[in-house]
């Protein structure tokens, strides 16, 4: 499934964390957005690593899955880049 990931996470270690994680599943598109394909099991464990490195009274991490038919009408506006998948090539 295509999955968007975005975060408010108050300090910088964290953030750092946060995002070194997020790293290991998603593509960094913008300063606090990841997104990609993901299967359950990948996004179970994305989910369980989040929830240890945040602080949960501070900090806000939003999980948005987009549908199939949702994925394609994805705009971009401005300097981009569509994700396609991790295995498939990025499109400038």
């Amino acid at each position: 499934m295509q999955v968007v990931v975005c975060y408010d996470i108050v300090e910088d270690k964290r953030r750092a964390r946060i995002v070194k994680h997020l790293k290991g599943y998603l593509e960094h598109v913008q300063k606090s957005v990841f997104e990609g394909d993901l299967d359950d099991a990948r996004l179970h464990w994305m989910k369980m690593g989040i929830q240890g490195r945040i602080n949960m009274e501070t900090d806000t991490v939003r999980i948005y899955r987009l549908c199939a038919r949702c994925t394609p009408l994805t705009e971009i506006i401005g300097l981009g880049v569509y994700v396609e998948g991790r295995d498939k090539d990025k499109i400038i």
